[in-house]
């Protein structure tokens, strides 16, 4: 488990795990009125929560799957990521890729939180990289 210092604004739900395997626990929004996002819309949902995530650690904010496949709801910038050194406010990007309109509520589940170890890379200049089968081969470049 990572310690994660959290703060919520009163009424705020905190992140919540709903199942003994879950790995994203999931966030709620914060909202002092519904949001209604028409098709094609996109919104900056606000959670109440701001977070002290630790030094070599990274939050990923992720769709919830369900909200997906039923309402065509999802997040753009996705995973999302929250830095160690950040603490605004969670808040979650939100769009309709649906054809009907959606409604959230405040207290609604709109995202799920995933913790993850972060690695930096240490960039080493050079024009001389070693071959692959692959090599410079891009986008479909192995067929359907």
């Amino acid at each position: 488990m990572v310690p994660i210092k959290i703060h919520a604004r009163p009424g705020a739900k905190l992140p919540s795990y709903h199942s003994k395997g879950a790995s994203g626990a999931d966030i709620c929004a914060f909202l002092t009125e519904p949001i209604t996002l028409r098709p094609g819309d996109t919104k900056l949902v606000p959670t109440g929560l701001t977070m002290e995530i630790p030094d070599g650690y990274e939050a990923q904010i992720r769709p919830r799957s369900g909200l997906a496949i039923n309402h065509g709801i999802t997040l753009l910038n996705t995973p999302g990521t929250i830095d160690s050194d950040y603490r605004g406010e969670v808040k979650v990007i939100i769009t309709n890729l649906g054809n009907k309109d959606f409604s959230i509520d405040n207290g609604m589940r709109i995202a799920q939180m995933v913790f993850n170890k972060i690695y930096r890379g240490h960039f080493i200049v050079t024009g001389d990289l070693s071959e692959t089968d692959r090599s410079d081969g891009g986008f479909g470049h192995s067929g359907v």
